[in-house]
């Protein structure tokens, strides 16, 4: 689909690029010839993916170990980077997310999503961009939200929140540093199957339901994303800044793009259920986290 050697050149951080969708987007830039930067907070799995990625494809992939939430700890990431070269691409992919009703949620469940989501992501895209700008130096900055921007999302109000507040940044910081050759845009993808969301968003089996709301009435695949992701970071559409490109199927245009329907008849049995499930797969994840 595209040339060979078409991101040579290019030196690009994808956060949470461990793993599942960054991991995909990663990839893929490394098969076209930039250099990558992968970040999360699970420094094994990390090196895992940087070697697997370089076993594949060659080229150089460095994992850093950061937790977004923190600032101090993006500022130590990004000089690390910055004593290699500077990037000239930034991919907000790290985020985290769970079904609940809205009225189960505690202020430290909430914390725990937008925290990473919406905080963590404006750190890391003003300390790059804050870089970029004292340089005088172009950047592309691609952030992943989702399609409940367009238009809500019950049962997922912290991310949907947070993801909104990052189209708001997108567009926002497009037209404050468009003058200065940085461009911001954002994905908006539909349902595309991976182990750590689908455990915390479709625990049990409840993702089937989904397929009933997309009219191509299938998910996603990652190829499909990173191919969207290469073209929004590659060169040859510098004049494209400031959008949010949906990927999902035509969902969202069928008025499905939540969880509403998979979750508003859930009884308080099955909550009960569901939350032993997630809580399940995140002490999975922390217990990983550990090595």
């Amino acid at each position: 689909m595209f040339q060979q050697d078409l991101l040579k050149g290019k030196r690009i951080l994808v956060t949470g690029g461990g793993s599942g969708l960054g991991k995909a987007m990663a990839t893929r830039y490394l098969e076209l010839g930039a250099e990558i930067y992968i970040c999360g907070r699970r420094k094994s799995v990390l090196e895992e993916s940087a070697n697997e990625m370089m076993e594949l494809h060659g080229g150089s992939v460095k994992g850093i170990s950061c937790d977004i939430k923190v600032p101090e700890a993006i500022e130590d990431m990004v000089d690390e980077i910055w004593a290699e070269g500077p990037l000239t691409g930034l991919v907000n992919n790290a985020a985290g997310n769970f079904i609940s009703r809205t009225e189960d949620l505690s202020p430290k469940a909430f914390n725990a999503i937008s925290n990473i989501v919406f905080n963590g992501t404006f750190y890391t895209t003003n300390a790059i961009g804050k870089r970029w700008l004292d340089s005088k130096l172009k950047g592309s900055v691609i952030s992943i939200i989702t399609t409940w921007v367009h238009s809500s999302g019950p049962f997922t109000v912290p991310s949907a929140m947070s993801k909104s507040g990052l189209a708001t940044m997108t567009k926002s910081l497009a037209a404050e540093w468009g003058n200065r050759g940085i461009r911001l845009n954002a994905i908006a993808p539909g349902p595309f199957p991976t182990k750590g969301a689908w455990d915390r968003l479709a625990p049990g089996g409840k993702g089937i339901d989904l397929m009933d709301a997309i009219p191509m009435k299938r998910t996603g695949e990652l190829s499909e994303l990173a191919n969207l992701a290469t073209f929004l970071m590659a060169d040859g559409c510098e004049y494209l800044t400031g959008e949010i490109v949906t990927i999902d199927g035509a969902q969202w245009l069928n008025h499905a793009g939540s969880f509403y329907d998979m979750l508003k008849d859930v009884t308080d049995d099955e909550w009960d259920k569901l939350r032993s499930m997630i809580k399940s797969s995140n002490e999975a994840d922390k217990a990983k986290r550990s090595v």
